[in-house]
C-alpha cells in the first residue's frame, strides 16, 4: 500500500511540474515542455560558446567573411516571430574543415568554413543559418534537456517505488519488467523528438528565408550538398537515429515548398546572390588555401540541381 501511495504521489507531482513547465512557443505555436527560462538559455549559450569555438578551430580570420555571415544572420533574425525575446544573437564562421553547423540556446549560431565551402549561394547559407535559428526560436535545446531530465527523474522515482514494494505485490512483479522496458521505449521516443525537431527547424528556417527575401528552395539544395558530403558513410536504422533519413527530410521540405510556397519557384524577386557569395566567402577561402581552385557558382548550382533525388543531413546541429 505504501508503494502504491508513493507511486500515486510521484504521478501527481510530475503532472504538476508538467503543467507549470508547459508554455506556448511563439515560433511554433505549440505547447512545449521547458524547464529553463529564456534568460537561463542565454546564460547557457554564453558560457558554452567559447568552448565550442575553440573546439572547432576558433573564428575564421577574415573580417569581411565574418561580417557577411553576420549580415545574413541579422536579416533572418529580423523575421522571427513576435513573442521571442531579444536574444544574444551571434553568428560565427569557424575555422574548421569539418562540415557542420549548430546552435546553442540563447542565440549562438555556428557554421564551419568546411560547410561554407560546399555551398554555392547566399541563399544556401541563409538556409543553413535559418535552420539553426529555428532550433533556437523553437527552444529545441531547452526541450531536449527538459524532457531528458524529466524522464530520468520519472524513471528513478519509479524504480524506487518498485524497490520498496512488497515482494509478492503486482507493482513489484510487473515493475521489474516494466521499468527496463520504459527505459528503452522512452529513449527511443526522445530520439524521435530529435528527428521531429530537425524537420521543424527546416520549416522555420524556410519561413525566415522567404520573409527575408531569399528563395526557400535553397534549403533543399543545402540537403543535396550534405548528401554528397556524407556519401558512403554508414547510417543507423531511422528508429535509432537522431536525424531523419535524407529521403524523409527532403520529402518534408518538398511538401512545405508545395503547400506553403508554391509561388516561390522562379520568383525573380527572391534572391540567391551567387556572385556576392563568391566574393565574400569562396574567394576568401581560396585566398586562405581552403579552396584549391575557382569553381563557377553557376556550375555548382547546376550540379546541385542535377541530384535532387539524393539528400542528407549530417548528424550534427
Amino acid at each position: 500500500m505504501n508503494a502504491r501511495r508513493l507511486m500515486l504521489s510521484i504521478l501527481v507531482l510530475l503532472a504538476g511540474v508538467s503543467q507549470v513547465a508547459c508554455t506556448v512557443n511563439p515560433a511554433t505555436g505549440k505547447r512545449s515542455f521547458t524547464l529553463m527560462t529564456w534568460e537561463q538559455e542565454k546564460a547557457l549559450g554564453l558560457s558554452a560558446a567559447p568552448q565550442f569555438t575553440e573546439q572547432f578551430g576558433g573564428e575564421f580570420q577574415n573580417a569581411n567573411a565574418q561580417a557577411y555571415v553576420d549580415r545574413i544572420g541579422s536579416r533572418l533574425v529580423a523575421q522571427i516571430e513576435p513573442g521571442v525575446p531579444d536574444l544574444d544573437w551571434e553568428f560565427t564562421l569557424l575555422d574548421s574543415d569539418v562540415i557542420n553547423a549548430f546552435a546553442l540556446p540563447g542565440g549562438k549560431v555556428f557554421m564551419t568554413r568546411g560547410l561554407a565551402a560546399k555551398l554555392g549561394s547566399e541563399a544556401e547559407m541563409a538556409g543553413v543559418l535559418g535552420h539553426e535559428i529555428g532550433h533556437v526560436t523553437a527552444r529545441h535545446g531547452n526541450q531536449r534537456m527538459s524532457k531528458q531530465q524529466a524522464f530520468n527523474i520519472s524513471l528513478g522515482l519509479g524504480a524506487i517505488a518498485v524497490g520498496v514494494a512488497d515482494d509478492d505485490s503486482d507493482l513489484r512483479r510487473y515493475g521489474q519488467i516494466g521499468i527496463p522496458a520504459i527505459a528503452v521505449g522512452g529513449n527511443l521516443m526522445l530520439l524521435k523528438y530529435g528527428r521531429d525537431e530537425e524537420s521543424e527547424a527546416d520549416m522555420l528556417g524556410m519561413r525566415y528565408m522567404l520573409k527575408a527575401g531569399y528563395d526557400p528552395s535553397a534549403q533543399r539544395r543545402v540537403m543535396e550538398v550534405l548528401m554528397r558530403a556524407s556519401a558512403g558513410q554508414p547510417r543507423q536504422i531511422e528508429l535509432f537515429a537522431t536525424h531523419p533519413y535524407p529521403e524523409t527530410r527532403i520529402e518534408r521540405i518538398d511538401q512545405i515548398l508545395a503547400s506553403q510556397y508554391p509561388d516561390a519557384a522562379g520568383d525573380p524577386s527572391l534572391r540567391t546572390n551567387e556572385q556576392d557569395y563568391e566574393r565574400n566567402i569562396l574567394a576568401p577561402l581560396r585566398a586562405s588555401a581552403h579552396l584549391p581552385r575557382a569553381i563557377p557558382s553557376a556550375a555548382i548550382s547546376a550540379a546541385m540541381l542535377s541530384d535532387k533525388a539524393r539528400c542528407c543531413s549530417l548528424p550534427a546541429r
